[in-house]
């Protein structure tokens, strides 16, 4: 109350008087406002630039695995882990050497890409992939435990069809038929009736020996 019953002038005085105590620290605090304004949309600028920098050398490996140039691939997915880490790009790079080496049944060659992704990933439904991917590479190594291990770091929502599938894969290597069967019919529950994947899971199904409970009947 006692601010508002001076006179325009004074206000103003006081106003002035203010300024000029608190200038030097009126002075900092827009300097630190600017700079951190201007360093912000610096880091901005430099995240889109190697965002786009990432992206054009995916494309180059890319080009490389469709022109069957697996020395080049080898070294455009170097240049991706060495100078882009971070990016989702060397991530997918990653992957795509896994699927490479897969198709010649180097098995160790695919769990070591896997798991440089799998340490680079931050989004939790593609290391949801990986970890199945993983659990798939385990299987062929015959490693059914390991496997199982890398199923359960696969989140429910994520792939539920696939991982409750090679859940069952992995139960029927290890003998346990009736848990394989629980597997492939919980994996069925998540496809719709007209899905082609449905054939395969049936057919795997039918192959199971009878459940102890029909044969009693």
């Amino acid at each position: 109350m006692a601010f508002e019953v001076l006179d325009e002038h004074e206000q103003g005085e006081l106003v002035r008087k203010w300024v000029r105590a608190n200038a030097m620290s009126i002075l900092i605090g827009i300097t630190i406002g600017l700079l951190l304004i201007f360093g912000f949309q610096q880091w901005k600028a430099r995240q889109l630039q190697t965002q786009g920098e990432a992206s054009t050398t995916y494309s180059s490996l890319v080009e490389a695995i469709n022109a069957d140039k697996p020395d080049q691939v080898e070294a455009i997915a170097g240049t991706l882990r060495k100078d882009f880490p971070k990016s989702p790009y060397a991530v997918l790079a990653a992957l795509r050497q896994a699927e490479l080496a897969a198709t010649k049944n180097e098995w160790d060659s695919v769990a070591g890409h896997l798991a440089w992704a799998d340490s680079a990933a931050q989004d939790p439904t593609i290391k949801s992939l990986i970890a199945l991917r993983m659990a798939r590479v385990e299987l062929a190594r015959d490693k059914a435990d390991a496997a199982l291990a890398q199923l359960d770091r696969v989140a429910k929502a994520d792939y539920p069809s696939m991982a409750s599938e090679l859940r069952g894969d992995v139960l029927l290597k290890l003998g346990r038929q009736e848990d394989a069967r629980a597997a492939y019919e919980e994996a069925l529950s998540h496809l719709d009736g007209m899905s082609s994947e449905r054939n395969l899971l049936e057919m795997k199904l039918g192959n199971l020996p009878a459940s102890a409970e029909k044969q009693k009947s």
